[in-house]
């Protein structure tokens, strides 16, 4: 049975405590469970102050047989913050933003380059998803045609640097799928409809519930706890791209990245959000999968309660 652990951020002290919770134990120098496995949705790097004890420890966690993780947006960031173009031109200096993401991983890792690099080529090895057959496991978003081409494009033990190319540049259906599966579906605004948040910096998308068809509904219920003020008013019809709603036969699927601080944990009886906001609240939320078709509250735990 499996553990599916939230959103870590650098937060290595959290994680060693809620594994401690749920029964691990570090056993040469690797937390291992007799009967059960961990599954890290993605997003280890970045934001809290242990990054590099993070991902060294979920890393021998994986090697060892002891964990499963797949790539978070965090990940890729950093994994196309060193690409070059086929010309040798680092991807980042025509894609500031993946700096500017990974300021932090990247400050820490300042005296073990080498070993960050060689983090990075394991980074690569990664899934975007599982699938578990009775659960699947996903960093923002699952869709049924994201994933199917994420399957028939991705082949390689490793993603290979072509297709991170095509990634950087994400100008084609199937790295726009890519990033939908690992960022999420945005809600674009009207042009002429801004928002402003509180410190009034204007935005014309904000993170949409991607498992929800949003016909009919306001922009506040399609939102995914913005933190930005949305109308409370019913979305006009031409603004509406109608989405097909994550089956409620469909297996049941865990998923992170929207650093909540109320939404998450069981949304539908097929549908948890894992990420609880550790940077933000301080819990690392976990759930203990033991088997059920339905979602159970009694399943979730934090780093700071017992079994």
């Amino acid at each position: 049975m499996y553990d599916i652990i939230g959103d870590v951020h650098g937060h290595a002290d959290e994680l060693r405590n809620l594994l401690k919770n749920m029964g691990y134990v570090l056993k040469d120098d690797c937390y291992t469970h007799p009967k059960r496995k961990a599954v890290f949705v993605g997003d280890f790097i970045n934001r809290g102050p242990k990054i590099r004890e993070t991902i060294i420890l979920i890393r021998k966690m994986v090697e060892k047989g002891s964990a499963f993780a797949i790539l978070g947006n965090h990940e890729m960031y950093a994994v196309l913050y060193y690409l070059r173009d086929i010309e040798g031109k680092y991807y980042k200096k025509r894609i500031p933003k993946y700096q500017l993401l990974i300021n932090q991983t990247l400050e820490e890792f300042l005296p073990f380059q080498e070993e960050f690099k060689n983090h990075l080529k394991w980074l690569r090895t990664l899934p975007m998803f599982l699938d578990f057959g009775a659960i699947r496991v996903v960093h923002a978003c699952w869709d049924d045609k994201n994933i199917k081409l994420l399957r028939e494009n991705i082949t390689e033990p490793k993603i290979t640097k072509t297709i991170l190319r095509e990634i950087a540049l994400n100008s084609t259906k199937f790295s726009k799928s890519f990033w939908e599966t690992c960022k999420g579906v945005d809600f674009q605004m009207p042009r002429d409809l801004l928002i402003f948040d509180e410190e009034g910096r204007p935005h014309r998308s904000f993170r949409m519930k991607w498992w929800d068809n949003p016909e009919g509904k306001t922009f506040k219920e399609v939102s995914m706890e913005s933190r930005f003020e949305l109308p409370s008013y019913t979305i006009p019809r031409e603004l509406v791209k109608t989405r097909s709603p994550y089956p409620a036969n469909a297996p049941i699927v865990f998923f992170g990245h929207y650093s909540l601080v109320e939404g998450f944990g069981i949304i539908r009886d097929n549908v948890c959000c894992v990420d609880s906001g550790v940077s933000r609240t301080g819990r690392l939320l976990a759930y203990r999968w033991k088997g059920e078709v339905k979602l159970n509250e009694s399943n979730l735990i934090f780093n700071d309660e017992d079994v």
